[in-house]
């Protein structure tokens, strides 16, 4: 509901930047600083960032009692109701490759809760907080940069990044010391305390210039695999997680469906957003991008020409052509009395047959 409600926040300012010819991007074909400002208090957005803050407690309760390779990826489940939803609220069709690989991730998931274990692994060096802080710094820092100099590229690095950074919140939730025995003190000296305000905090900005980028369903995509591979990975490696005992396979198995899943619906959801609802349609079938304009993928000669027909048009031009390029019935009936008398044209009592050969003449 957050995603779908902020790109719906993002969709408006673009909207009433156009309508008052107000530029709403960068040399580099990013969005200005201001542009991304009025996004933040749209009023959708508002609310879209309310419900950010009640998923993040959720979430922050999964990561401390589950294995982080689970409850990221249930998290990443939030890809099924931001696909649905679009197609309510920003009217995005969903072809059936879609569908496809919507199941998937679901179906992946159900792999991946039936195999995990619900014990999480107990012991973590206090180095890897520090660790953790520092990445967080090099991720924000490469996200920025990232979202502002890559222009209309940045849209899916933007959406990786802040999933990547996501992904460090939940990491350090279950690592954070002060929490049990709650020591108030001890919390706000923890290096892990740090990385949430920082990771939450840049990575929500991105998210944000993200969506004013690309595709609501294909930055998504990107941002759940980001949040849900990185934690996953790290959970298993450094912080004792584990799959029930002989099912490690199947786990394993879940995992690559939700990120394949996951790919493939930031692959065919990538682009630019429709925030006008001028786009073309998606093409359907297994082909990526959009229809040409005169609905036949295989032929470039009709888009063209309707391109510069539109383009005449709203030069005043009417439908074939601007005014500037017409001949009307009085400008050719001074070119052809023009060319009589240059070539010896006839006399009006030397009759039809004479004016016939002098036009013949003239030509």
């Amino acid at each position: 509901m957050s995603t779908v409600l902020r790109a719906l926040g993002a969709r408006r300012v673009a909207q009433v930047a156009r309508e008052e010819g107000v530029g709403d991007t960068n040399p580099a074909g990013g969005p200005t600083l201001q542009s991304t400002m009025s996004t933040l208090i749209d009023p959708s957005f508002i609310l879209g960032t309310v419900m950010v803050i009640v998923g993040f407690a959720g979430g922050a309760v999964a990561a401390r009692f589950l294995p982080l390779f689970l409850s990221q990826t249930i998290v990443s489940a939030n890809l099924v109701v931001t696909a649905l939803l679009g197609t309510i609220m920003l009217n995005i069709a969903l072809h059936t490759r879609d569908w496809v690989a919507v199941w998937l991730v679901v179906f992946s998931l159900c792999l991946l809760g039936f195999s995990s274990s619900h014990r999480t692994g107990e012991g973590h060096e206090h180095s890897i907080h520090w660790g953790l802080f520092i990445a967080t710094i090099v991720l924000s820092t490469l996200a920025l940069l990232g979202v502002y100099r890559l222009g209309r590229h940045g849209a899916i690095v933007g959406g990786a990044m802040a999933g990547l950074l996501f992904g460090v919140i939940a990491i350090a939730v279950r690592i954070l010391d002060g929490v049990h025995p709650f020591d108030l003190k001890v919390l706000l000296t923890d290096p892990a305390a740090w990385t949430i305000a920082v990771a939450g905090a840049c990575g929500f900005f991105v998210q944000t210039v993200a969506l004013q980028l690309g595709a609501v369903n294909g930055v998504t995509a990107v941002l759940v695999v980001g949040e849900t591979a990185g934690p996953s990975l790290v959970g298993v490696l450094f912080l004792g997680d584990t799959a029930k005992a002989g099912l490690g396979w199947l786990a394993i198995v879940g995992f690559i469906g939700a990120v394949i899943g996951a790919v493939l619906v930031a692959w065919y959801g990538s682009g630019d957003p429709d925030h006008f609802g001028e786009a073309p349609p998606m093409k359907g079938g297994w082909h990526r991008g959009r229809e040409d304009f005169d609905g036949d993928p295989d032929d470039d000669t009709t888009r063209t020409a309707d391109t510069a027909r539109t383009a005449d048009t709203e030069r005043g031009g009417g439908e074939y052509g601007s005014v500037e390029d017409e001949f009307c019935d009085a400008d050719f009936t001074l070119v052809e009395d023009d060319l009589e008398a240059d070539f010896g044209g006839p006399r009006e009592d030397d009759g039809p047959a004479a004016s016939r050969n002098a036009r013949n003449r003239a030509q």
